[in-house]
């Protein structure tokens, strides 16, 4: 019995000896790879949805609802929600990991807002036929893009930095690596990949896991595991760089957002 156990101890430590990196940082004669992330483990992240209610959330009258459990934004002809966002309001993240799943059905667009701001910036208007804005529901900062494709031009929308409310439009297209300097206009620095060819990881009417990761002055965008866009933002000035909230966005009808498993990691 005793010699067993000693046998299993020494099978044990022989193991745990043959997955230490040596001073190379080789393990059995080879450089590791990173683990993958797991979207699912939600360890050190806070949930910001409770499954049930709209708590902690703040939105449009008609618009927002939690239907088995998870929080759907409807927009129709009949009852147009215009451009408009359900607003996180019980905190502001400066540095943090987002993780969510969202699925736009119909038509129209969505995103995800966050280091964001509420009111109407000067000449901004609702559209023909769209209610009056809300200025506690009308975000300004950056976005992580969702569109449905109904169109050439939408297709290459989900996964792109949006720049919402402001002059500054899409700052990193889907696919780019993007610097932004004081006075300067964004330059590109470097490409991920095709536009087109990262447009295949999207699922159109189905969901889709998505993550933003933001420290400091960096921004990245990660659609189903596959890294669509990065921000460097050194103009520390830019409402880009700035603790904010986090929101949900429905745009255009018709159109159903649906979001579930939102978690938050802040750091600050």
């Amino acid at each position: 019995m005793i010699r067993t156990l000693a046998l299993a101890l020494l099978a044990c430590a022989a193991a745990i000896h043959a997955q230490t990196p040596n001073v190379a940082g080789q393990v059995n004669g080879t450089y590791p790879q990173p683990a993958p992330l797991d979207f699912n483990d939600h360890t050190g992240f806070t949930s910001l949805f409770d499954g049930k209610t709209l708590t902690g959330w703040d939105g449009r009258p008609g618009v927002w609802s939690v239907q088995d459990g998870i929080i759907v934004g409807e927009s129709s002809k009949e009852k147009p929600a215009g451009n408009t966002f359900l607003v996180y309001t019980p905190l502001q993240a400066h540095d943090f990991d987002l993780k969510l799943e969202i699925k736009v059905e119909l038509g129209g667009g969505s995103g995800i807002q966050y280091r964001s701001s509420l009111g109407i910036p000067p000449g901004r208007t609702a559209g023909k036929g769209e209610p009056p804005l809300d200025p506690r529901w009308v975000m300004i900062g950056p976005q992580a893009d969702f569109w449905f494709p109904v169109g050439e031009k939408q297709k290459a929308y989900s996964g792109q930095l949006y720049s919402q409310n402001t002059s500054r439009g899409i700052i990193a297209w889907r696919g780019q690596v993007v610097e932004s300097l004081a006075g300067k206009p964004p330059q590109l620095v470097g490409n991920i990949g095709d536009r087109s060819a990262l447009g295949l990881f999207v699922k159109d009417g189905d969901w889709n896991q998505y993550e933003i990761v933001a420290r400091g002055g960096v921004i990245l965008h990660i659609l189903n595991g596959q890294l669509m866009a990065i921000l460097i933002d050194d103009d520390p000035a830019s409402s880009n760089n700035v603790s904010g909230l986090i929101g949900l966005q429905i745009e255009n009808f018709p159109c159903k957002v649906s979001f579930r498993n939102l978690w938050l990691r802040k750091l600050n």
